[in-house]
């Protein structure tokens, strides 16, 4: 049994900003708003031994703030770690002729 799926079509930004300028003064056209709230700070517990070497080396960055300098430390690990796993990623269906 085939099904039929429903034909999409992508809107240009000229195109929806068009739709939401012709919708703007119709109350009837808009939701209920959505309140968002800013996630809370992570906690994480280190050892107190690799907090002083964190510390030393923030100071040794000349950064200021020891929490900011481990903040861009861990996103660009992070950064590493995603490009490392999407290049394996990538091998893997090369290599499989996928």
């Amino acid at each position: 049994m085939k099904t039929k799926k429903k034909a999409t079509t992508r809107l240009s930004e000229r195109e929806i900003d068009a739709i939401v300028e012709a919708q703007a003064a119709d109350e009837s056209a808009w939701k209920q708003p959505i309140r968002v709230r800013k996630k809370k700070p992570a906690s994480v517990s280190i050892p107190a031994d690799l907090a002083a070497r964190v510390a030393f080396l923030a100071q040794l960055h000349r950064e200021r703030n020891t929490e900011d300098w481990l903040t861009r430390i861990i996103k660009e690990r992070v950064e590493l770690e995603e490009v490392a796993f999407l290049e394996a990623k990538r091998e893997m269906f090369t290599r499989n002729g996928v």
